[in-house]
């Protein structure tokens, strides 16, 4: 399959910051609407209680399979992988019905739950056994590069649920359980639906050219591999299990044990990613208002690592997983890939650093400035800009982690997933230990802190291994954690600067105060590009053969 990694990488991250943007634009709006119509009561069921939920089926179910198959995927027995991921079937139903009952029959609660709790539970567990019934397909579009289709419909998705629950939400205000639990299931059967209807669409496409091309069949092999990426289905039939010819076994044992070896870490990844959701749900320590109040916060203050965090670091393993090879020492493979994949991974990190100290210098000066301005007076008490604050320390350990984690799950072995997965279960237990006792001491902004030590654990494991991994070569990939001086000068007076600007320009003053920041801002990004020229240039330079293509494509 001869593709550009890099490239196609770098437009899947450009899409899906535009898309992530747009889902995150919807959330405040759907959030803001529900307040105003419904409460934050409902709000904290529906976005700490239903959504952990889902998310725990989701990613026990579909995450394994999905990061073990996308592994080396030039090389696949397609045959193999889509019988290893129709396995998740069986397995979504399962752990949705143990789930199920837990969420309905075992968590305990101070406060009564809203009407239509049960249906809302009921309808996130099928949806999530609707959603898996294309899960082959989701990883076939992302292994073949359907970019753009992922993004239609995934943002089609967002956009289709999202109506469906505001139109019932304005008829039926107090009914928003059954709102959200109608328009989950309409969701995901729409999600599911557009991937098989487009795929027939594409292959009877791809079959109406090929009987066109078959009668000069050499040129035909040659112009169909360079057009189509070498897709090997020729229906819409082979997408299930043993449709395609397989002299082999049923399933792939490198991938099977591979899957099994993500599937023990994914149990601990999930406690570390939900576990401030986890521990809201299983113990009554925070109110359901104040789960909602908590949340609309949280996801303010993750703006910058839902934004642009999260799609740099699904492009960067899938790149990743395509140029270095898991059971192979850097020394014996191909130098090239070896030199660009360390180069990538330096200047993603310097770029996730940069970004996470910006926003922490900030943030300590403009939290309840943006608060202010998102939720007027109401979240400008101490304790929304205490959270907002300790957010800003958790977006700059959630970005260096999200590369340096991303870089070992591409590239690790199973044994060092394996490793890596005993190692977790400490990390776990001090990360709910820790989210706890901050919690019962501090209130919500433990959680926060308790995150931040889980980061914190997470980054120095993946460090660890990444030294280990050119112990035997001249690369120092780790050096983009490191900040620029003139850069960090800049940073220490724009902290300087904008602490006293706060202190007396707040709140009568709130204009000036923006003003200051924004100049501050301002050489703060003049410093940043003066020192990282090289790859602002790289990145103008691809932009501009970029815009030469897509012009050449418009006049032929």
């Amino acid at each position: 399959m001869a593709r550009n990694i890099l490239k196609s990488s770098l437009e899947n991250a450009s899409f899906n910051i535009v898309f992530q943007i747009f889902c995150r634009g919807i959330t405040f709006l759907l959030n803001a609407f529900v307040i105003r119509h419904v409460g934050e009561e409902v709000l904290g069921v529906m976005n700490v209680r239903l959504l952990l939920l889902e998310s725990m089926i989701l990613f026990l179910s579909r995450e394994p399979f999905f990061k073990a198959c996308l592994t080396n995927s030039v090389n696949h027995n397609w045959a193999q992988v889509i019988n290893l991921l129709w396995l998740t079937i069986p397995i979504c139903v399962f752990i949705s019905t143990l789930f199920t009952y837990i969420w309905l029959f075992t968590l305990t609660t101070t406060e009564q739950l809203p009407h239509y709790y049960t249906f809302a539970v009921l309808a996130v567990a099928i949806s999530c056994i609707i959603y898996l019934l294309s899960l082959n397909i989701q990883l076939i579009s992302s292994a073949f590069l359907f970019v753009k289709f992922k993004i239609i419909v995934d943002t089609s998705t967002i956009g289709f649920r999202t109506l469906i629950f505001i139109s019932i939400i304005l008829y039926r205000p107090e009914n928003a359980l059954l709102a959200f639990g109608i328009a989950q299931l309409a969701a995901m059967i729409f999600h599911t639906l557009a991937h098989y209807i487009y795929f027939y669409w594409y292959i009877q496409k791809l079959n109406n050219e090929r009987l066109k091309l078959k009668k000069h069949e050499e040129n035909d092999e040659m112009i169909i591999n360079s057009g189509d990426n070498g897709f090997p289905f020729k229906s819409v039939k082979e997408f299930l299990p043993c449709q395609l010819q397989n002299k082999d076994s049923h399933f792939n044992e490198n991938l099977t044990v591979l899957t099994w070896s993500f599937f023990r870490q994914s149990i601990l990844m999930q406690i570390l990613t939900e576990g401030e959701r986890i521990i809201m749900t299983i113990l009554p320590i925070l109110t359901f208002a104040e789960q909602g109040s908590y949340d609309i916060v949280n996801n303010l203050g993750s703006l910058a690592a839902r934004f642009i965090f999260r799609p740099i670091e699904d492009s960067a393993y899938f790149y990743f997983t395509q140029m270095i090879e898991r059971d192979s020492s850097l020394n014996n493979q191909h130098p090239e890939k070896v030199r660009e994949s360390v180069n990538v991974l330096k200047h993603l990190l310097s770029t996730v650093t940069s970004v996470g100290l910006v926003i922490l210098v900030f943030g300590q000066s403009y939290s309840s400035t943006l608060l202010w301005l998102y939720g007027g007076t109401k979240l400008t008490a101490p304790l929304p800009v205490l959270l907002m604050r300790a957010h800003c320390l958790a977006v700059l350990l959630l970005g260096i982690n999200g590369v340096t984690e991303c870089y070992t799950n591409a590239t690790a072995d199973s044994k060092h997933i394996n490793k890596s997965n005993f190692i977790m279960i400490y990390q776990s237990i001090t990360f709910l230990l820790a989210s706890y006792i901050f919690a019962m001491w501090l209130g919500p902004v433990g959680f926060i802190l308790g995150n931040c030590v889980n980061m914190s654990l997470r980054i120095y494991h993946s460090i660890k291994f990444i030294n280990r991994r050119h112990l035997d070569n001249d690369y120092k990939p780790l050096s983009g954690l490191v900040p620029k001086p003139i850069f960090s000068g800049c940073l220490t007076a724009s902290a300087i600067v904008t602490t006293i600007s706060q202190m007396y320009l707040i709140p009568d003053q709130k204009f000036f105060h923006v003003l200051i920041g924004l100049l501050m801002f301002f050489i703060v990004i003049v410093a940043w590009i003066y020192e990282h020229s090289e790859l602002v240039e790289m990145g103008v330079k691809k932009w501009q053969e970029r815009k030469i293509q897509r012009q050449q494509i418009k006049i032929d």
